[in-house]
């Protein structure tokens, strides 16, 4: 297993509730350029819509030697889930007010994958006392 990408701020900024690991499906120069390394997932996330998981925000660099192949870098990115697993995850996100969030992109036997956390966000308390002393 090779890990390409990490996002680092996902621990800081949420809790966890369950990790999977799910494929990603891709286009020619997309693969390519992923296992250059010229991939980011830090400001990416997880939406489900029409009973299908999609990535929103992740950064596939276009590949050099593209030409008229290449991608769009942004574009969304469907990911492979068992449709038990996608209503399950469906209907924990609505009721518990929590998000699905990419941790890694690894090349496992070959095959780009992708670990996901369900996470609830942190809130942020603020000190009342200090903002008395300021008033």
């Amino acid at each position: 297993m090779k890990t390409i990408a990490r996002n680092k701020k996902a621990h800081h900024n949420y809790f966890i509730e369950e990790t999977f690991e799910v494929g990603i499906v891709l286009k020619g120069t997309e693969i390519k350029s992923i296992r250059q390394g010229k991939v980011s997932i830090q400001d990416s996330y997880v939406r489900m819509r029409h009973k299908e998981a999609l990535i929103i925000n992740m950064h596939v660099a276009k590949f050099k030697e593209g030409a008229i192949f290449n991608h769009d870098e942004t574009r969304e990115r469907k990911l492979l889930m068992h449709k038990q697993e996608i209503i399950r995850l469906e209907t924990k996100l609505n009721q518990q007010n929590a998000t699905l969030i990419p941790l890694e992109v690894y090349l496992k036997e070959g095959l780009c994958k992708l670990k996901l956390d369900l996470r609830k966000g942190k809130r942020n308390t603020i000190n009342v006392k200090a903002l008395k002393k300021k008033i």
